[in-house]
């Protein structure tokens, strides 16, 4: 049988007390959020080979790139050069 949890007016728990925390700034990171930031975490590894976010771009620049010009044909194309 489930127990039924008490209910608090605004969904919070009484134990968080924003007034006693300092530091805190609402809508710290909007401006970004809003900007559509997409953040990657990266291996160490790879964080040791691509140092900046300058160095990760120019990389992913290359490998599309290199996708235009080395382009596999899909397999209508290979099943027509077969016949």
């Amino acid at each position: 049988m489930k127990r039924d949890s008490p209910k608090f007016a605004n969904d919070m728990s009484p134990e968080y007390d924003f007034a006693s925390m300092k530091g805190g700034v609402r809508g710290k990171y909007v401006t970004q959020y809003r900007a559509g930031t997409n953040l990657v975490l990266l291996d160490p590894e790879l964080v040791e080979a691509f140092p900046t976010d300058a160095a990760v771009n120019a990389a992913l620049r290359a490998v599309l790139k290199m996708a235009e010009v080395v382009r596999l044909p899909n397999k209508f194309s290979r099943a027509r050069a077969n016949k």
